[in-house]
């Protein structure tokens, strides 16, 4: 019994030690751990970088937090970061990179951003060879393309969350085009602040000749009293009461109480490429620069439950592999 506990001490003394060598890489969140996004790629970054680094989170939480209130919490997570003092430092979505990427650009540590929907030379960040990462770009194109191939559209509504994200990405992925006319559709992107007027846009679709609505982002939507709503609220309230079929343009809007899906983006991708990003910067020597790639590796996505009650059938999808969920 005295050899066994012994034994039992040098392992664990022997992994502890294991662990405590390990150096740190700090992923500052632009937002927070349950958000389905940042779950996703946090996934990726813990399968590329998990058994060589001891990964630490801070989460500024800008989906939730007022924006007043963004350069505090950028402020906190800088604090953390001189603690910690680490090997790498890996920024998640454009808040972190707009409040923190110049800051970096100061210091000696090398920067791996991710899910950056703004063009980085906005952030002032083009040039620094330290300084590198993966850009996201939603597949609208692609998406209206699979979208009618299971039902025929002409008229396309948008809807996205008015936050900073949503602003970005209507500048750089639709040219700030609120309304445009894409292979022969009418697509017309609406930015919205207010959960009452999220829900008359949904109520109205089918009187505005609205084939379909893609959801976009919905964290960032407040009540008349200007208090956050909870994004699950949003969604299953859209998905309940659309009068027209609701489809998305990232994995975590997809399912039973959700949306139909299409061609997805997914959070993993983005861990696993800036995971990758990573371990070349580290190990990159040369006055070259990395510079940032785009991961554009969506994947269809269904929910059989959204399909059966819209009663839409994806057999003419032939190209590509096809996942389903419930």
């Amino acid at each position: 019994m005295k050899k066994l506990f012994l034994y039992v001490c040098c392992i664990f003394l022997i992994t502890t030690s294991l662990f405590a060598q390990k150096e740190n890489i700090l992923v500052i969140e632009s937002y927070h751990s349950q958000y389905p996004w940042d779950m996703s790629y946090k996934e990726g970054l813990e399968e590329i970088l998990g058994s060589k680094y001891n990964l630490v989170f801070f989460q500024m939480d800008t989906k939730r937090v007022d924006k007043s209130k963004y350069q505090k919490m950028a402020d906190l997570a800088w604090k953390r970061y001189k603690q910690l003092n680490p090997t790498l430092v890996i920024l998640g979505d454009d808040n972190a990179l707009k409040y923190l990427g110049y800051k970096f650009t100061k210091t000696e540590t090398k920067v791996v951003y991710l899910g950056i929907n703004n063009n980085p030379r906005n952030y002032a960040l083009s040039g620094y060879k330290r300084i590198t990462g993966i850009l996201e770009r939603p597949l609208l194109k692609r998406s209206l393309i699979s979208i009618s191939k299971l039902t025929a559209l002409k008229k396309v509504l948008v809807l996205f969350d008015s936050g900073t994200t949503s602003n970005v990405t209507l500048k750089e992925s639709f040219n700030n085009k609120k309304s445009q006319i894409l292979r022969g559709i009418q697509v017309d992107i609406k930015l919205v602040d207010k959960f009452n007027d999220w829900k008359k846009l949904v109520l109205s679709a089918k009187d505005n000749a609205y084939d379909i609505i893609i959801v976009g982002l919905y964290h960032t939507i407040t009540d008349k009293y200007d208090n956050h709503v909870d994004a699950n609220e949003v969604l299953s309230w859209t998905s309940k009461h659309t009068p027209i079929p609701p489809f998305s343009f990232w994995d975590f809007t997809v399912g039973e109480n959700k949306t139909i899906g299409g061609y997805v983006l997914f959070g993993r991708e983005q861990g696993l490429e800036a995971g990758k990003m990573a371990l070349k910067l580290l190990s990159h020597t040369g006055d070259s620069l990395l510079m940032p790639k785009i991961a554009q590796r969506g994947r269809f996505l269904f929910s059989k439950y959204q399909l059966e009650k819209w009663n839409l059938d994806t057999k003419n999808i032939v190209e590509a592999k096809i996942e389903y969920i419930k």
